[in-house]
């Protein structure tokens, strides 16, 4: 029997905040992949190793975590006024599909130093020395990202002392602004879409817990650490070693998912793990990081661990991070009581990795909150570039 040699794609594979995944450039793509469909998520399946029944990826680029498992295409931008457009791909490890819900706001990052590599900037835009405003359209949700990408000697400088913690070294900064990041929704629904800033989630055969749930960033569902039996203080191998709290929480997620209007039945949240997200918060305690860092409980203004893809994130989703800056600037959020209530414009909170600052602007329009702005600092670096390989 005659085998067909692999194809060969060109393809970057780059780190963006706590996350990194394989680029693409849309033009670069084979032709049948380059529209939405099966060709495409099959192909992005088989270049990150899934469907793995060993949860490994060994053959292919993930590195079996929700972090590591992405795809990400850029092209030059159909909208007025952006540079290019950002479309990204949560790929399931185990499961054979691939999640478009959602966007990655660590990769976000990487998408503006990689639109510059890619040659997708114009050239006038892009200053010798300094630093570029590369607008970015994220297609899976429809918004407008900022990142403000440093420049030396007319290439993306990606080596620097911003330290970032969940990421071992340091690198150059990229701040990212996320405008409007309030989830308007396919039919133009609110932030909060149960209209309320908390409510009462009734979760079958668990029971009932208050809730906050807010689109921005990404859709969210955030509860009480205590009211669930947690500290806040939980590291990753504290829940991710027992199948039991998962499972717990994918049916708060489930319930919390049905309430926002965004699935509706509780089967059709197997092929919408990427959102919504689910989080518990708790006011500032001490603890110690999974480096081994001390976080003091005056560094903190509240905890936060968040769930991505059925495991406990190993720092923070960056779109996780907007949602976390729109709720507290809210006032009476369970995040903004967790952050001591009031009006906040910003929060430094505590995750499983260290800390992270996130600022939000937030103002009330005709008797609802919206979120005009959220920012936060990121970093990013190309780590291979070339081709991936695929069977045909």
């Amino acid at each position: 029997m005659a085998y067909l040699p692999q194809v060969k794609i060109p393809a970057t594979y780059m780190r963006g905040g706590t996350s990194k995944g394989v680029f693409f450039r849309l033009q670069d793509l084979p032709e049948p992949c380059q529209v939405p469909g099966e060709a495409r998520d099959k192909l992005f399946m088989r270049v990150i190793g899934s469907p793995d029944p060993y949860a490994a990826q060994i053959d292919g680029m993930g590195g079996a975590t929700s972090s590591t498992s992405k795809c990400v295409i850029l092209s030059k931008s159909s909208q007025p006024d952006h540079d290019v457009d950002y479309l990204y791909g949560q790929v399931s490890i185990d499961k054979a599909f691939v999640d478009w819900s959602g966007n990655c706001g660590n990769l976000s990052t990487a998408a503006g130093a990689f639109a510059i590599h890619a040659g997708l900037v114009e050239p006038a835009r892009i200053p010798e020395n300094g630093t570029c405003m590369v607008r970015i359209w994220q297609a899976n949700i429809h918004k407008t990202i900022i990142a403000h990408v440093p420049v030396s000697n007319g290439q993306v400088q990606e080596t620097g002392d911003f330290e970032l913690d969940g990421v071992t070294f340091p690198a150059a900064e990229i701040v990212l602004e996320f405008l409007d990041p309030s989830d308007d929704g396919e039919e133009g629904g609110s932030m909060f879409p149960t209209g309320n800033r908390v409510d009462d989630l009734e979760v079958p055969g668990i029971g009932t817990f208050k809730a906050t749930m807010i689109s921005a960033g990404i859709p969210t569902i955030f509860v009480n650490a205590a009211d669930i039996g947690y500290q806040g203080i939980e590291l990753r191998e504290d829940i991710n070693s027992d199948p039991e709290q998962l499972a717990r929480f994918e049916r708060i997620r489930v319930a919390g998912a049905l309430r926002m209007g965004l699935i509706k039945t509780p089967e059709d949240a197997l092929t919408r793990q990427h959102t919504p997200k689910i989080a518990f918060v708790s006011p500032p305690k001490s603890y110690t990081a999974s480096s081994g860092k001390p976080v003091e409980v005056g560094e903190v203004d509240l905890l936060v661990r968040a769930l991505s893809m059925g495991k406990l994130h190993h720092a923070m989703m960056g779109t996780c991070a907007v949602a976390i800056g729109a709720a507290a600037a809210v006032p009476g959020t369970l995040v903004n009581l967790a952050a001591g209530g009031g009006e906040l414009q910003a929060v430094r909170f505590g995750h499983p990795s260290g800390t992270l600052r996130v600022g939000a602007e937030a103002s009330q329009v005709d008797g609802s909150w919206v979120v005009t702005k959220a920012i936060m600092s990121r970093s990013a670096r190309i780590l291979m570039e070339g081709w991936v390989r695929v069977p045909a």
